[in-house]
């Protein structure tokens, strides 16, 4: 079997006193979706931070593509093929559509990330400008290139999130809660543009997400954590009759029924 793309090995972090993420191991197969998810409070979105160089571990190793990348920064990191979008999206609101993929091309082009795309040579300032109009289209966001970020409708910023994250030729997309603040029709459309954002591109994704139906239903893997712990991994219907994973969410009572009616049955 090949190396995973992602493997992340018996990491913890702590914050004062208190244990965060704690000896969490985690691998991730090329091309795959995976999910993590858990209670409020879990350490989900602290485990995202480790991966991408926001935190930096006590122990353990993270290793992507190969190489470990604890300790490197967030730009690095980057480089190195891994983006991510946010719980609560960080668009560049007063800055226009375009402009903010073209910040997500940053490590990738000579100007810095401050400095106008018009900075660089005419041939790379075209390349970059073709590549942020193809992702506009692949995201659904054509012909708003112009808009200002902050009056895109709620759902296009979700997508814009993603234009911007993919705009750094990634190999891994981490996407944080991808369909929060979502009604039903606008999670399935999401739902269906992650499985797009895999066949398509080829990505590798993991995902937090609180919206179960949407978890079984696109994961070919699911990590769960409570407390800073995982407790539990497996295919999706490993997960949902797992009895730790059951009491984590729904109490000891739910574990008891449960075990009642597989008795029954």
């Amino acid at each position: 079997m090949s190396e995973p793309l992602l493997d992340v090995r018996s990491i913890t972090k702590r914050f004062g006193g208190l244990t965060a993420v704690r000896d969490v191991d985690l691998s991730i197969p090329m091309g795959t979706i995976a999910s993590l998810i858990g209670p409020n409070g879990a350490g989900k979105t602290t485990f995202f931070n480790c991966i991408t160089g926001f935190y930096t571990p006590e122990e353990g190793e993270i290793i992507f593509d190969g190489r470990p990348i604890q300790g490197l920064t967030t730009d690095n990191i980057a480089k190195r093929g891994i983006a991510r979008t946010y719980q609560n999206i960080r668009l560049f609101g007063d800055m226009t559509v375009l402009e903010n993929i073209l910040v997500g091309m940053h490590h990738r082009l000579h100007a810095g990330m401050w400095q106008p795309i018009f900075s660089l040579d005419h041939s790379e300032e075209q390349k970059a400008l073709v590549e942020a109009m193809e992702l506009l289209d692949f995201v659904g966001l054509k012909g708003q290139g112009d808009y200002l970020a902050a009056n895109l409708p709620y759902g296009m910023q979700r997508r814009l999130e993603i234009a911007r994250a993919l705009a750094s030729n990634p190999k891994l997309l981490l996407l944080d809660e991808p369909t929060a603040g979502m009604n039903p029709i606008e999670t399935d459309t999401m739902m269906n543009f992650i499985r797009q954002l895999r066949d398509d591109l080829g990505l590798t994704i993991f995902l937090i997400e609180h919206d179960m139906k949407l978890v079984m239903t696109i994961s070919d893997h699911v990590t769960v954590m409570d407390y800073g712990r995982k407790i539990a991994d497996g295919t999706p219907k490993e997960v949902q009759s797992n009895p730790a994973v059951i009491k984590a969410y729904l109490g000891t009572s739910a574990v008891d029924e449960a075990e009642e009616a597989e008795a029954e049955a």
